[in-house]
């Protein structure tokens, strides 16, 4: 059969022999590269010859979450489906406000645009006497409460604003001065005693060795990082909770953050949301996940990470839990029994935190 050049430029071709390995990053950089650009092209709306139907034995957009077929999230319910026969994306599920939930295949070129997008960055390391500076903004029961915070990067360090009174007299304590504090040098001790805690210089380095490649990426992150196995978890519910908790680093190589999206992308039943608003109202894509059964550490509802949808840094997430089902036998009892469900009005939100500034700075105080 006849294809167009466009096609045959961007088709990777898989072995289909069980003993014959996958092809890796190098080899799937330049269709990576056409794809990025293709999709950029699309964003920008230029004028280009009819779309192309692109093969199905595309391997760098293939991802396990195309097979997932229901998710519920934010009230709405939208049928998500495999590629037609053609190989290309079924249409996206609008909301009237313009939400747009993509298809498990519209999902997976989005986070590879975002992973193709961030790898090509460069990276400083900070100096070890610098300081690693956040804000971030959470909400408690709707009202938002920010929080600045300084990390020396050997570890040796850590200032925060609002202060936290200690133990002792306070009677002269200022919340309202930045709080400061010294630390010994923990570095080798964190080392010998195989990682349970690290400074941010160590985590940065660990992760600036790991390949991009996601699933040899997570297989490291799941060996060396310190969350532990949760008995009935699956490894994509322990993925989930990996990659949230690193995306909670401040500073992350453009490799590791190009395998984290590319990760996302292979977690049954994520997808990326467009025309959404982080939680401090930032223009934002996000990516979701909605667990209709509680996982293995108890966890049901749903799930969202938000990303600038031009640089696709991190902006924060949210997290919002299924309501409580309580059995009929249960309805009118006394006890503990009675304060199981929330009450009525409450917001269902175990979680909503942005990151409202960051960056690297050169003592405590300052800011970017």
């Amino acid at each position: 059969m006849n294809e167009p050049a466009d096609a045959r430029a961007l088709r990777v071709d898989i072995p289909l022999r069980a003993d014959v390995p996958l092809p890796d990053s190098d080899r799937l950089a330049p269709q990576r590269a056409l794809l990025t650009e293709a999709f950029r092209q699309e964003a920008a709306g230029a004028e280009r010859p009819a779309p192309v139907s692109l093969p199905r034995r595309r391997f760098v957009l293939m991802t396990a979450a195309a097979a997932t077929g229901l998710v519920v999230t934010g009230g709405l319910v939208a049928t998500l489906s495999d590629d037609d026969a053609a190989g290309t994306a079924r249409a996206t599920t609008t909301t009237p406000a313009g939400r747009r939930l993509l298809s498990a295949q519209a999902s997976a070129d989005t986070l590879e645009l975002a992973a193709a997008t961030v790898e090509k960055l460069g990276a400083t390391e900070p100096g070890p006497k610098q300081w690693v500076y956040e804000k971030t903004t959470s909400f408690d029961e709707g009202t938002p409460r920010s929080a600045e915070h300084w990390t020396r990067w050997d570890g040796t360090g850590a200032a925060q604003l609002p202060g936290v009174p200690g133990v002792g007299d306070t009677s002269d304590f200022d919340p309202n001065k930045v709080q400061v504090r010294y630390f010994p040098n923990q570095e080798e001790k964190w080392k010998k005693e195989g990682y349970d805690d690290r400074s941010q210089r160590q985590f940065y380095r660990f992760l600036a060795t790991l390949p991009s490649d996601p699933d040899r990426m997570m297989a490291a992150i799941r060996k060396e990082h310190a969350l532990g196995d949760i008995k009935g978890e699956t490894t994509a519910q322990r993925d989930w909770r990996e990659i949230d908790v690193l995306y909670r680093s401040v500073l992350i190589p453009p490799n590791a953050q190009a395998g984290l999206f590319r990760a996302l992308a292979k977690i049954p039943g994520a997808r990326v949301e467009k025309g959404i608003e982080d939680p401090i109202g930032r223009a934002a894509i996000g990516v979701t996940v909605t667990y209709a059964k509680a996982t293995g550490s108890g966890w049901q509802g749903k799930q969202e990470l938000f990303f600038d949808p031009e640089t696709y840094v991190y902006l924060g997430e949210s997290r919002h839990a299924a309501p409580v089902e309580i059995p009929e036998w249960a309805k009118d009892a006394q006890g503990p029994y009675a304060s199981a469900s929330p009450a009525p009005g409450t917001d269902p939100d175990v979680m909503i935190t942005a990151r409202a500034a960051w960056g690297v700075v050169d003592k405590p105080g300052e800011r970017p």
